[in-house]
């Protein structure tokens, strides 16, 4: 493993506003920074009343302002919602304001519902342009085209380093295909992870970007001082996506011990399953979960993730999870 990094949702609390949501994420990038993690990468969401990232690269700007040798960047972008030459333009001065600091992940899903998707794109093609909205993206933030009527400025020349981002086989086709890095969702749809991380190695073809695989695995983390601990604040995850799967997106509620009488049987067992890629307990076992994580798969990168209700809970949870990771890094 040559780095971890943190990936953050920028969670509304119930209780809270998205400025306080902000104001984590500040706290949490900056302790990230301290604490060695290699880059921060926010994600876009809309229409959802618990995820405060909408405006990605807005959000990214202010996390990069406010610390100083952080890679920021979207895990990810959803690219359907999104003119090519408009993600161009806003990474591109991202990037000038920001050198060698700014990172972007590509999804193909709208991150959203069809309602909410067709509000953004104001149309709905039917075939599927991801590839191709990728190569023109690329093209826009490459080297100089002679002859180019359409160009991103700022953008042009600035090589941001583009990822693709994925859950299943396509991502990791389609990464390989290009020559790009590949980032696996298993942090929620860790189904699979180990097939895809299969493909993309074995397909990869080298590029002007990237001359051999990289591959960054994402794992959600909450820990703390003892199992039962980290167990009750993870108890706010788990309630608030078993309420996504059940149609009532919300704020992020506090933790529970009742979650087997909030939620049906069934419902609990998939968010369970489907948030299952993750470290939960003291530092002892978080350690061995992650260890076991890396001898697996043998990622390049792991990104860690998790939503606690508490702030103060959330960043010590980020800070023990970047202790573990950095003496399994070195080791």
């Amino acid at each position: 493993m040559k780095h971890f990094s943190l990936l953050d949702l920028s969670p509304i609390t119930e209780g809270g506003s998205a400025a306080d949501s902000f104001a984590t994420t500040v706290a949490m990038a900056r302790l990230a920074e301290a604490k060695g993690y290699h880059r921060y990468w926010l994600a876009e969401h809309h229409n959802m009343p618990g995820i405060a990232s909408a405006a990605t690269p807005l959000l990214i700007g202010h996390v990069a302002a406010n610390t100083s040798t952080l890679r920021v960047g979207a895990g990810g972008i959803m690219l359907p919602n999104h003119a090519p030459l408009v993600v161009a333009e806003q990474f591109g001065t991202l990037a000038t304001l920001f050198p060698g600091r700014i990172d972007l992940g590509l999804g193909r899903a709208p991150g959203t519902d069809g309602g909410t998707a067709r509000a953004l794109r104001r149309h709905m093609a039917p075939e599927d342009s991801f590839p191709a909205d990728v190569q023109e993206l690329m093209a826009y933030l490459g080297k100089p085209r002679a002859g180019a009527t359409v160009r991103a400025i700022p953008g042009e020349g600035t090589g941001v380093p583009v990822w693709i981002l994925g859950s299943s086989l396509y991502g990791a086709q389609l990464a390989a295909h290009f020559g790009l890095p590949y980032a696996f969702a298993s942090h929620f749809a860790p189904t699979m992870l180990e097939r895809a991380l299969s493909v993309y190695r074995a397909h990869f073809q080298p590029s002007e970007q990237l001359s051999e695989p990289y591959a960054m695995v994402a794992a959600g983390v909450c820990a703390a001082d003892t199992d039962a601990e980290a167990e009750h604040l993870r108890s706010s995850q788990l309630l608030a996506f078993a309420r996504l799967t059940m149609g009532r997106p919300g704020q992020l509620p506090p933790p529970t011990d009742d979650l087997e009488t909030l939620v049906p049987d069934h419902v609990l067992s998939s968010a369970k399953a489907a948030l299952g890629f993750a470290a939960t307990g003291s530092r002892e076992t978080i350690r061995q979960r992650f260890s076991a994580m890396i001898e697996r798969l043998q990622p390049d990168e792991l990104m860690v993730t998790g939503m606690i209700h508490d702030p103060a809970a959330q960043l010590r949870s980020v800070e023990i999870a970047a202790e573990i990771l950095s003496e399994l890094q070195s080791g």
